[in-house]
């Protein structure tokens, strides 16, 4: 795999972005660009998050956590690695993560159109224990026994297949939040399904909670939330 540089000279598509790695500008760690968020300096001076990595001009990469990106701040990180004058607003953080939360959102969404995320707790079910479900996903104020018959099924379909890794399991907003965000969409237990929309509920769904938890994903439930 071959390094990049730290910062880079425009969006690149994909295909390009699997071949190099990219260098976080506050670890100093190269890795591949889906671990990381792209920065750019906007028109009016700010730093401006680039998630899809398309805006074009010189942009700079920090692993995918939040605390990096407090620090890159604090250690006024973003103007020597853009090389232009930028100031980073003290609630970039906060935008970010309720960049994550749409992105999320909007790629449930989508799976939901392609018949590839299904809700309700009997539908869920059905699909973890059919080997459909590559990912599981609750209202972090979900009710504990409808949670624990779930990860009943989880198991049981862990233990019947051999599988290596549990079916993945989040809880990022609560019921309100949902509510709020995704009206009529709103679910308290859900499940995103194998196939292309499916499986990219679930990459965003990681990176969201890598961001939260200092690096670490995939966890059971119980994640933080943000103030949305």
């Amino acid at each position: 795999m071959i390094a990049a540089a730290t910062v880079d000279d425009g969006g690149a598509d994909d295909a390009e972005l699997v071949v190099n790695d990219r260098t976080c500008i506050v670890t100093r760690e190269a890795t591949s660009p889906e671990m990381l968020i792209r920065f750019v300096a906007g028109p009016a001076g700010d730093v401006v998050p680039d998630l899809k990595r398309q805006l074009p001009g010189r942009g700079c990469w920090i692993k995918g956590e939040r605390a990096l990106i407090d620090t890159a701040i604090k250690r006024k990180i973003f103007a020597r690695a853009l090389k232009t004058d930028v100031t980073a607003s003290p609630d970039l953080g906060d935008l970010v993560e309720r960049l994550l939360v749409a992105d999320l959102l909007g790629m449930m969404s989508m799976a939901r159109k392609a018949g590839q995320f299904v809700t309700g707790a009997t539908k869920v079910d059905a699909a973890i224990r059919s080997g459909a479900a590559a990912g599981v996903f609750h209202a972090a104020d979900a009710a504990a026994d409808g949670v624990r018959k779930i990860d009943q099924a989880r198991k049981a379909w862990r233990l019947g297949t051999e599988a290596e890794e549990d079916i993945p399991s989040f809880a990022l907003l609560t019921s309100a939040e949902m509510d709020e965000l995704m009206g009529q969409n709103a679910f308290i237990h859900a499940a995103a399904l194998a196939g292309q929309a499916g499986e990219g509920v679930v990459k965003r769904a990681n990176m969201l909670e890598r961001y939260r938890n200092s690096g670490q994903s995939g966890a059971r439930s119980g994640a933080g939330r943000p103030e949305l």
